[in-house]
């Protein structure tokens, strides 16, 4: 083959490859809930590709798919083992965050908006998070893409009847989760004002009640530098987070579900994201990194 149509040839395989990248990276924010690492797997399923003899791929896009699920396996694999290390070491969580992609009309560019569009929400990423990784991605391919069992198989290294079980499992777990943001938006309300009514005005007992017993507290990057505590699992420990706080955090409306934010002078400076299960608190995240503010424009529900 000549320089000349060997140009040509990656010049082609690069556009095929950017007309499967709208889909790489939703199925890669599925499985690892996470934006930038979603971005990272697509990479990698690029340089993978670019080495490979495209040639013999008969179905490209279906190639890249498996690609990019199996390098979003490697990456939550890792993602668990540096959690037990963590609990082995010091007992506490990881507190990993998972990223919501957060709407603001007119906000992103198109292939944010597409994600967007397909993306699956805060809440249910909460609930992948409880998966182990195979459980993880046999679910989100088979029930969310229509990946056959016979192809999942080959990616966890499993039978298919093994891979059949793996999404049985996490489906029972994700549909006994009951998530409210599918629920009523008054209740979602009513709890979030109770919570920070309680916070603010230190009342243990009404913070307890309001908090699941497993109940999660997560920070991002940011947040923690700004001092807030992450990684912290149990209903009195986060309580006792909360007790005498939130003094000027106000309830908002955050990517269609209920949840509050610190705004001094009007700049949003921390979100607070609530999940939210069967009428209790389950999992509560502050997000304060200016980048994912930059795409929020929450809403003040005042009164």
């Amino acid at each position: 083959m000549s320089r000349r149509d060997d140009k040509d040839e990656r010049e082609w395989l690069a556009q095929q490859f950017e007309a499967q990248r709208i889909h790489l990276r939703s199925v890669a924010y599925r499985l690892l809930g996470s934006p930038s690492e979603a971005d990272d797997a697509v990479q990698e399923s690029w340089l993978r590709l670019s080495r490979s003899d495209a040639r013999g791929i008969e179905n490209l896009g279906g190639w890249l798919t498996t690609v990019v699920a199996r390098v979003s396996l490697d990456m939550l694999r890792s993602r668990a083992t540096r959690r037990e290390e963590s609990l082995s070491a010091d007992g506490a969580d990881d507190g990993h965050l998972s990223d919501p992609i957060l709407s603001r009309e007119g906000g992103s560019n198109p292939e944010d908006e597409a994600l967007l569009a397909d993306s699956v929400g805060l809440a249910l990423l909460v609930v992948l998070e409880t998966l182990t990784p195979a459980e993880r991605l046999a679910f989100v391919m088979h029930d969310v893409f229509s990946v056959p069992f016979d192809e999942i198989a080959g990616i966890v290294g499993r039978s298919p009847t093994a891979a059949r079980q793996l999404a049985s499992r996490a489906r029972r777990r994700v549909q006994g989760a009951a998530m409210i943001p599918d629920a009523d938006f008054t209740q979602q309300r009513v709890v979030v004002d109770a919570f920070l009514a309680a916070s603010r005005g230190g009342d243990f007992g009404a913070l307890l009640a309001l908090l699941d017993p497993d109940v999660v507290l997560r920070v991002d990057g940011a947040a923690g530098d700004m001092g807030a505590s992450g990684g912290i699992r149990g209903a009195e420990a986060v309580a006792r987070q909360f007790a005498g706080r939130a003094q000027v955090a106000r309830m908002a409306l955050l990517d269609g579900a209920v949840g509050a934010v610190w705004a001094p002078g009007g700049e949003p400076r921390v979100v607070f994201s609530f999940t939210l299960a069967r009428g209790k608190i389950v999992a509560i995240d502050l997000i304060a990194d200016p980048e994912r503010l930059r795409q929020l424009d929450p809403a003040i529900l005042d009164g």
